[in-house]
């Protein structure tokens, strides 16, 4: 999702040159050199040091599906930073773990040069990772090269290509004794798709292989417009159906903000030939969410992801991860199990936060969790405030509010510095959960240690939830004229027509996480 400025083709002597691409093949000592692609979106798409990336691809992988059955053939996974699309990819990664694989071969997306005929395939030693460098087969590479004359090797179309990188770290940890084919499909053409597919499967024939395919799906729409598109995608990829998937990156229309609906069309078509002349004959969709669906993200402009999983089991598409989860009513009360829930929650987003520099993708189990509804995290340290960040109403789901405020109470608050990480063993986390607010006729209406309260006037405004006046111990006169300082506004703004509104707040803690 997040990509680097373009470098154009012709720089390709500079790249080599600088070490994006160490020891060229070309005459003289350099030709004797082992060609090691380096590491050129470590500490962008995902975390530079090794412990702390160790930690995020530990995270997403316990919080992934357990691995099916039966083994898969070829994946499909997403490709964009991990904050974002992180835990899908760890959902279709995680089938791999534990499988007895000695070579994966890697089909990304070309996102760096312009589009080209053919498929470029690494024939260096191996990519560099902060875990450690992943070694090139040569026998498959050599074979394809053999196969189909459509293999080419252009060392600009890897030198900088993240939609191959980002998936190396997974790699790494989960088969750290397979070997690596990374190639780069230059273009989205089905026949160009369909005839390296066809190579592909004849070479990894009696092999003990793993394909992947790496690609995002729908760019830049709504997130309501991007969950119609995307489901449609990923029904298609599982059906395996190569011309199904044509049709349904076709039939989106005209969606205002779209894109494309799979930037890694050609990978896809590619491993789907394979996966079918290798006996794949069920798919299963393993997850799914959009950009708008993450902690960093926002519902307006997204981009999708998606995690399949091309077995030989029984023949038939497992679409049932893209049914959309039921949603609570929205005058239920949360209960125990959905308060420990969001604590549980607001501490392990700052936890992974801290730790890896990645944000979990929160799935919630209760249906009273996946409602639109607004929320404050309060953070404190030794009784202090160390944080205090809401929203009053919000569209996204009451888990993703909480996740994102406590990001916000912890990063954001302008009052106080950013909370430092050797401070997280102290903090007590406080969940405000609010109804929406309702406006009041008279300041005699407001009930201090009842009601939150909203005052809005001259274009400014500010906000006290229900539990501020009692500790404190204000009354209702002194709660108005405080909230009028913290707007800005003179002491008695509330007597002079402010617009005021009230709301009640679900406050909750567990004891470690009370002040």
């Amino acid at each position: 999702m997040r990509g680097r400025r373009l470098r154009p083709a012709g720089a390709i002597v500079a790249l080599l040159g600088g070490g994006l691409l160490a020891g060229a093949a070309a005459d003289g000592p350099a030709a004797r050199q082992p060609l090691i692609r380096k590491a050129t979106v470590a500490g962008q798409f995902y975390p530079a040091e090794p412990q702390r990336l160790r930690g995020a691809i530990a995270a997403y992988l316990a919080a992934a599906p357990a691995p099916l059955a039966e083994p898969p053939v070829a994946l499909v996974v997403p490709h964009a930073g991990y904050v974002f699309s992180g835990q899908i990819a760890a959902d279709g990664w995680r089938q791999a773990m534990g499988r007895d694989y000695e070579v994966v071969v890697l089909l990304a997306t070309n996102h760096r040069v312009p589009p080209f005929r053919g498929v470029s395939v690494f024939p260096g030693g191996g990519y560099e990772t902060p875990l450690g460098l992943i070694g090139t087969d040569h026998e498959v590479v050599k074979a394809l090269q053999a196969a189909e004359p459509l293999v080419t090797w252009r060392p600009e179309a890897h030198a900088e290509e993240h939609s191959e990188e980002v998936q190396l770290p997974f790699l790494r940890v989960v088969l750290p004794e397979a070997r690596l084919v990374s190639a780069v499909v230059g273009s989205a053409d089905p026949e160009v798709a369909a005839r390296f597919g066809r190579a592909l499967a004849k070479v990894l024939a009696g092999r003990r292989a793993l394909i992947v395919a790496s690609s995002d799906l729908s760019h830049y729409p709504s997130q309501a417009d991007a969950a119609a598109v995307d489901r449609r995608t990923l029904a298609a990829i599982a059906s395996l159906d190569t011309a199904a998937v044509g049709r349904a990156l076709r039939a989106a229309g005209e969606r205002p903000g779209l894109a494309t609906c799979a930037c890694g069309e050609g990978p896809v078509l590619a491993a789907l030939t394979a996966a079918r002349a290798l006996g794949a004959s069920r798919g299963v969709v393993l997850g799914y969410a959009n950009s708008g669906d993450t902690v960093a993200g926002e519902p307006e402009r997204v981009v999708g992801y998606g995690a399949v999983a091309l077995t030989r089991g029984a023949p038939g598409a497992d679409t049932r991860a893209l049914a959309p989860p039921p949603v609570g009513p929205a005058t239920a009360p949360l209960g125990e199990a959905e308060r420990s829930e969001l604590l549980a929650l607001a501490r392990a987003t700052l936890e992974q936060l801290y730790a890896t520099d990645t944000l979990p993708l929160p799935r919630p189990a209760s249906p009273l969790l996946r409602r639109p509804q607004g929320a404050f995290v309060t953070l404190r340290r030794g009784g202090e405030l160390r944080g205090c960040v809401g929203q009053l109403t919000s569209e996204a789901p009451l888990a993703l509010t909480v996740a994102r405020m406590a990001v916000g109470a912890a990063r954001n608050d302008r009052r106080f510095l950013p909370v430092a990480a050797a401070e997280l063993p102290e903090l007590t986390i406080e969940i405000s959960v609010l109804t929406p607010p309702a406006r009041v006729r008279s300041p005699a209406a407001i009930q201090p240690g009842r009601d939150g309260v909203l005052l809005e006037q001259s274009g400014r405004q500010a906000v006290f939830l229900p539990q501020v006046a009692t500790e404190q111990g204000w009354g209702r006169d002194e709660l108005l004229s405080q909230l009028c300082l913290k707007a800005g506004l003179a002491p008695g703004c509330w007597r002079q027509g402010a617009r005021l509104s009230t709301f009640q707040a679900d406050v909750f803690g567990t004891a470690q996480d009370r002040p």
